[in-house]
């Protein structure tokens, strides 16, 4: 999907597209205070996009939502559309996917309410873009690789597995717990090293949870607009460190979703 550029227009002209369509406002993300923005029809629903500026940040909303928005398809690359949009004018705060205000007034008095906790995120992230990093065991069978690798799990399993002795429940209960703490010890070493590199050129990086087994490290990085090569070329460094039983995969740049902390409720 090509990227819609927006489209700088009067206070008059915002406050007719606001008016027009009936129903809940759907709420994309936030931003610092600018020229009042429109995306004709590019949000949800085939929605127009538009900004409600209140003091000095500014909501990215469309109108006319009548229900709960599903996470279908559609849907969903209409929100990212929207938020690829707002990356190449500046960094946005994005909001969850299905995030619904009653009307214009409500954000409004959303926005007026968090002025300093929104100030305060937008500098953080400013000039800045979100990279991701997935690291994995490219293994057939995880298991048995770490058999091959770790001595201490080979003898262990081959004690109580063989052709004259099964493994009973309890025996078989410490070979896994036995396999989990090698798997977690693998996992914050390699961390460690490719986080030494990383580091380099990011602002921040997080760590989010593994939910594979074969998962390494799933790591959202805030990387400067400037320095998205240099992450490229750290990740690159880092996966000489490897052989060709490990994976890496990144991917960006996003909007930085996994270094927003509003709470927008309260």
């Amino acid at each position: 999907m090509s990227v819609k550029e927006a489209t700088v227009v009067s206070n008059g002209e915002i406050q007719n597209s606001v008016t027009a369509p009936a129903g809940k406002s759907y709420l994309y993300a936030i931003i610092g205070a600018v020229e009042p923005l429109s995306f004709p029809a590019l949000g949800i629903d085939g929605g127009d996009v538009y900004t409600i500026v209140e003091g000095h940040v500014a909501a990215v909303i469309s109108g006319g939502i009548r229900s709960k928005i599903r996470p279908q398809r559609s849907n969903l690359a209409a929100h990212q559309a929207v938020l690829r949009s707002l990356m190449t004018l500046t960094t946005p705060l994005p909001t969850a996917f299905g995030t619904v205000a009653d009307d214009p007034t409500a954000i409004r008095r959303i926005l007026a309410r968090h002025q300093k906790p929104i100030a305060e995120q937008l500098r953080r992230v400013a000039g800045k873009v979100e990279m991701g990093l997935r690291v994995a065991w490219d293994v057939p069978n995880i298991f048995e690789y770490f058999v091959n690798t770790h001595s201490e799990l080979r003898v262990a399993r081959d004690r109580v597995v063989g052709p004259r002795h099964g493994a009973s429940h309890d025996e078989k209960i410490e070979i896994g717990r036995l396999f989990e703490r090698l798997l977690n010890e693998d996992r914050q070493n390699h961390m460690q090293r490719v986080e030494r590199l990383l580091k380099h050129a990011c602002f921040e990086i997080k760590q989010n949870v593994c939910r594979r087994e074969e998962e390494i490290m799933n790591l959202a990085c805030l990387v400067g607009r400037d320095r998205e090569k240099q992450f490229e070329a750290c990740v690159f460094e880092a996966a000489q460190l490897f052989d060709n039983n490990f994976s890496f995969d990144y991917s960006g740049p996003w909007a930085p979703h996994n270094f927003v902390e509003l709470d927008l409720e309260q």
